[in-house]
């Protein structure tokens, strides 16, 4: 609504941004922002989205049901994205200051929002499975997320508010997709009682048996 009430027009924290990025942007450095920018869309997003759903399953079944949930989530909100997109319709930085391809209206950023996404389902899968380590590799998974949306603003495509947009935007689509599967998980195994739980072997005998 911010966005839309001002026009599309970028903030000040936007133009700032996005001068800081053409007054520093080294050759090796721009390869390196397109090298972590491509993992924020296409094969590799909904590669890692399934990969989230093998991590959280605990059997064969679970795992394929798990992985397709998670590329349907990925999709649905691309779509809804695009939706969002569309209705905005805020234009990018000048195609000057351009670093790398782009199509499409700004807002909100679409590989900020894929990746956003689908560390989002990373990071569920792998603290919902609680392996060793999980810590360092929610943190590993969040901050690539953060990386690839902050390569769209270096690469020139986005201002570094349609960044934010995308970011609040899958936040909260993944909020809602946790909402509507809250409660579905399948119940633990839980082993069986040992035959001492059940009783002694007097405590077993019928009434009147004696």
């Amino acid at each position: 609504m911010v966005v839309v009430s001002r026009h599309g027009s970028p903030f000040p924290v936007d133009e700032d941004l996005l001068s800081w990025s053409v007054e520093h942007s080294p050759a090796w450095a721009v390869a390196v922002a397109r090298g972590v920018t491509v993992t924020g869309t296409g094969v590799i997003a909904y590669a890692l989205a399934a990969l989230a759903g093998v991590i959280a399953g605990r059997t064969a079944r679970q795992r394929i049901l798990a992985a397709a949930a998670s590329m349907l989530c990925l999709a649905v909100g691309q779509a809804l994205r695009y939706a969002v997109m569309y209705a905005v319709a805020r234009p990018r930085p000048p195609v000057q200051d351009w670093a790398t391809h782009a199509s499409g209206w700004a807002f909100p950023s679409g590989h900020s929002t894929t990746a956003a996404i689908t560390a989002g389902l990373l990071v569920t899968a792998i603290l919902v499975r609680s392996p060793p380590g999980r810590a360092f590799i929610a943190a590993v998974v969040v901050c690539w997320g953060v990386s690839v949306g902050l390569t769209r603003v270096y690469l020139g495509v986005h201002w570094f508010s349609d960044v934010v947009g995308g970011w609040l935007f899958a936040l909260a689509w993944i909020g809602l997709c946790l909402c509507a599967t809250a409660g579905r998980r399948p119940p633990a195994v839980t082993a069986p009682k040992r035959p001492e739980a059940l009783g002694t072997d007097d405590d077993r005998t019928p009434p009147g048996s004696r």
